[in-house]
């Protein structure tokens, strides 16, 4: 064998054995340990020296064995030295550590770098008890001079996974071609121990001066004084030697019957060798070795010795200055001993091997001889192949699940290799009754998903200031779950919300179907949600007020309180009813894709098609007809506020445009952002008529209940009305409530009594007509006013009514929650909620224009509507228009306000209120 391999090719391949040795044994010599960076420090170095061979190369093995920083084993077997070199590489040489740093990346965290390196520690345990079963002798290197106490801990590990493993080994060496002994020990013999250290610091200047030079005799030491017999390297070697043989004792490691021991140190042979530091005279040193080996054929007699006895003539071949050790059994005539090579170091071990006499390891009164075999190149290689498949490779078939087992017993390792990680396992599980502790305090019986994660996060803090190490992910993981546990066992609170914002009271339960009966005792129950919370609120027209519950969808909130109060209340009122979804089909579907427009468009469109429905209870062909003329051009009404935007470039809509489906519905609110041809199933809006003009008076306002004092007033508006005479035919002046239209404040109208002349001389009294305006606000409580401007809350305080003129209610965007005048005494403020808009429209040859345009929210939140626009309220009427309770979209509810948030954003758009003149006055 030219080159060494690895050792799973060796065992797959056919040696071709040299017919002389094919019968003799051989000595198997395994090599492991810790190397440094430096050339020639090299664990491989050593076979090198040993086989007189330039058989490694001197900066260490390429990574084509295991380029990811692995372990890996080489083998390279000396057939004329009887001698079978393995060779254990791993992550303790400094080549294969940094190719594994190489392979981690930045991107591992501290607990998956953790795991790498303990998964590579474990596979370097695994093939280093794989040597041990298969070694006659271990070498131990090691880059220093002074012993490393882990292996302590590392040989107790591996003895410890051996006794767990051994009954799996022996099954799988069963029918292997060797001894009892051997199947039932599932190794050759106890392998003896034997540590190579390198010398290095200061110690390198007082060893070498003891007697190590090219004779090593010691006998030219200046000042002609005696030389001493222990040099301070032999000194060294012995207090080593006794250091290692203390700790192993003491931790049991090695004890009395070395048949029970995972190796044996020999007790009259020297098992420690420190290699000095590289000679400092290089061409000296390769004088002296071409000296010795020249040497050496002087006096060779010619004669082949082969056989177990061959290494009797190898042994003094290639002395190397650099590599010599003291033996006891050599003197000079001065007393000093003489230093001989590593290799005659290692050969007093290994001739033991091929004599077959064995090691005899045991002490104490009644020592117990070992068993020891030789075997033969191919009784080994079967052995050491079927161990390789359950130990090292696990593939083939028949060996897969034996490989498995062995794996699994890896976890014994955990508890001597990994003491980090069974420090933090200890840390974190004390830490966690802690934060469970944290999680469950001051929590009430059932809490929704924020309070949980709030008390999460406060468990996570609690941990994180005890728990340490590498299991500190998996422990936090683990509190996750258990938090989740106990709040998902009957803790959880149910996560809906109402449409003011409030969660419901119950726990997690299920929504009853139609039909269905509530039942507490079902898991999880069946219930209708419920927040609590409780707010009064008038009817459609306000004369009837009652207590509600709080909504939790847009039906409730909208139409089902309101149609419970219309039975008591308003049912007999003269209405008019706004359009709403009519079904074709016995089952309608809602609308699903939804494609939401811009809003600057959106209220322009819905003008366009909602215009066509100025009257109550037109027809179809009415319907058609208005849509043709539509088509053609021939509309040029005003579309409102939002249809200025839009002027001279606005789109003809189409004859598809205009119908609603009757198969699909809208299933939210109709707002800015829904398709055209939609229609809800019921309306949010409630437009009623409480009497004629005249049901309301002036002086002492609306006689409902729940208004503050001296604020159910509403405001006057008082509109010019131009009588069309002969000269006047054709000539129309719309009064849209610019200030054209009204008369400036302070001064009496024209025509009047006491008013100015001009514009209005040679004019009828009834030249104007006087209608009246009220935006009344209502809040939880009940508790209603009427607001006169943005910001300001009506108040008459004696008789005549309001005196200001509703001019600034009109031409200003109106505040959708205004702050209650009647605050309660808690600390959080009360908003009143803009519920009602009371018209009094006279009998006079006016028209006015309704066209609410609400916006419950900054934006973008779109802009809502009822489901007919433009609408001309007829004249002689109290009318009374009923704002939705709560705006909804198709993306959730637009909650109320919150404390500290700007109420500028949520507002209803000024124009709601336009004045026309009629076409032809009433006669």
């Amino acid at each position: 064998m030219a080159v060494p391999m690895s050792v799973g090719s060796l065992l797959l391949s056919e040696l071709t054995e040299d017919p002389l040795y094919k019968d003799e044994g051989l000595c198997v010599l395994g090599i492991f340990g810790k190397s440094a960076m430096q050339p020639g420090s090299a664990k491989e170095s050593l076979i090198n020296t040993l086989a007189d061979k330039h058989i490694f190369p001197l900066f260490g093995p390429d990574e084509t064995h295991c380029p990811g920083g692995g372990s890996y084993i080489q083998a390279y077997y000396n057939q004329e030295s009887r001698v079978l070199y393995l060779v254990l590489t791993s992550v303790y040489d400094n080549r294969q550590l940094l190719r594994a740093c190489e392979t981690l990346g930045s991107g591992i965290g501290h607990s998956e770098a953790h795991d790498f390196w303990k998964g590579a520690e474990k596979q370097h345990c695994l093939q280093l008890l794989y040597l041990f079963s298969l070694c006659h002798v271990l070498l131990l290197v090691h880059p220093t001079c002074s012993f490393d106490v882990t292996y302590d801990r590392l040989f107790r590990a591996l003895d410890a996974l051996r006794q767990k493993a051994l009954p799996l080994l022996r099954a799988a060496i069963k029918d292997s071609p060797v001894s009892k002994e051997w199947k039932v020990n599932c190794r050759p013999c106890p392998p003896r121990l034997l540590f190579v250290f390198q010398m290095n610091g200061a110690l390198k200047v007082s060893c070498g001066t003891g007697g190590t030079g090219l004779g090593g005799n010691g006998s030219d030491a200046p000042g002609g004084d005696k030389p001493k017999k222990h040099s301070p390297r032999r000194r060294l070697q012995h207090a080593l030697e006794d250091q290692i043989y203390r700790i192993f004792r003491k931790s049991r490691v090695l004890t009395n019957q070395s048949s029970n021991c995972l190796f044996t140190v020999p007790a009259n042979q020297a098992f420690v060798y420190v290699v000095p530091g590289p000679d400092e005279d290089p061409v000296g040193a390769l004088l002296g070795q071409l000296r010795a080996n020249c040497a050496l054929r002087e006096n060779d007699t010619g004669m082949s010795v082969s056989g177990p006895r061959r290494y009797q003539q190898m042994r003094h071949t290639a002395r190397q200055p650099s590599f010599t050790v003291e033996n006891s059994s050599l003197s000079s005539a001065g007393g000093q001993l003489v230093d001989c090579t590593l290799k005659e170091f290692l050969w007093q071990h290994v001739e033991l091997v091929l004599t077959k006499k064995g090691f005899d390891d045991s002490v104490g009164r009644n020592p117990q001889p070992s068993h020891f075999e030789l075997p033969t190149y191919t009784k080994w290689a079967q052995v050491a192949c079927r161990l390789y498949q359950v130990m090292i490779e696990g593939s083939e078939e028949e060996s897969a699940e034996l490989a498995m087992k062995v794996q699994g017993q890896l976890k014994v390792l955990e508890g001597f290799l990994d003491a980090d990680a069974k420090f933090s396992e200890n840390r974190c599980q004390k830490a966690l009754p802690l934060a469970h502790s944290a999680y469950q305090s001051n929590l009430p019986h059932n809490y929704t998903t924020t309070v949980h994660k709030n008390q999460l996060a406060q468990a996570l803090r609690v941990y994180s200031q005890h728990a340490r190490g590498v299991a500190f992910q998996r422990y936090a993981l683990q509190l996750h779950e258990d938090c989740y546990k106990f709040w998902s066992n009957g803790h959880q609170l149910c996560e809906e919300r109402s449409l003011t914002d409030q969660h419901c009271v119950h726990k997690f339960h299920l929504l009853p179907k139609p039909g269905e009966k509530p039942e507490m005792d079902r898991n999880p129950p069946i219930l209708h949600h419920n927040s609590r919370g409780r707010s009064t609120s008038s009817c459609n027209c306000g004369r009837k007020q009652a207590t509600r519950e709080d909504p939790f969808d847009i039906q409730s909130a909208n139409h089902d309180f309101y149609q419970m109060l219309e039975e008591k209340c308003c049912s007999k009122l003269e209405r008019i009813h706004f359009p709403v979804f009519q079904p074709s089909t016995p089952d309608p579907a809602p609308a699903c894709d939804q494609v939401p427009r811009p809003p600057e468009l959106a209220g322009s469109g819905e003008g366009e098609r909602l215009k066509e429905k100025e009257t109550v209870g037109h027809t179809p062909g009415d319907s058609t007809s208005l849509s043709l003329a539509l088509s053609l051009g021939q509309s040029t009404d005003s579309l409102g506020p939002y249809g200025d935007g839009a002027e001279g470039q606005e789109k003809r809509p189409s004859l598809v445009d205009r119908q609603p489906s009757t198969v699909e519905y809208l299933p939210g609110m109709l707002h800015s952002g829904c398709p055209k041809g939609l229609l809800p199933k019921f309306s949010s809006w409630s437009l009623v008529k409480l009497g004629p003009a005249k049901a309301y008076n002036c002086h002492t306002g609306l006689e409902q209940p729940g208004f503050l004092p001296g604020s159910a007033f509403l405001l006057p508006w008082d509109v010019v009305i131009r009588c069309r005479s002969e000269e006047e035919a054709g000539l129309s002046e719309p009064l849209d409530g610019g200030p054209s239209s009204w008369p400036a404040p302070n001064k009496a109208l024209a025509g009047k009594r006491g008013g100015l002349g001009g514009l209005g001389r040679g004019r009828r009294r009834d030249d104007v007509a006087r209608a009246f305006v009220g935006f009344e606000y209502e809040d939880s409580r009940g508790r209603r006013f009427l607001s006169s401007g943005p910001d300001k809350v009506v108040k008459v305080l004696g008789p005549g009514g309001a005196k200001e003129p509703a001019t600034r209610v009109l031409n200003a965007d109106m505040p959708l929650y205004i702050p209650s005048p009647a605050q309660g005494r808690g600390l959080k403020p009360h908003y009143a909620q803009l519920s009602r808009l009371f018209i009094v429209v006279p009998d006079a040859p006016l028209e006015i224009t309704l066209n609410p345009q609400v916006q419950p929210g900054p934006p973008p939140c779109p802009v809502f509507h009822p489901e007919q626009t433009e609408l001309v309220l007829p004249p002689d009427g109290l009318w009374v228009l009923r704002f939705p309770y709560a705006y909804v979209t198709d993306r959730g509810p637009c909650y109320p306000p919150k404390e500290n948030q700007p109420l500028a954003s949520y507002r209803v758009l000024k124009g709601i209120l336009r004045a026309n003149t009629a076409s032809t006055p009433p006669q």
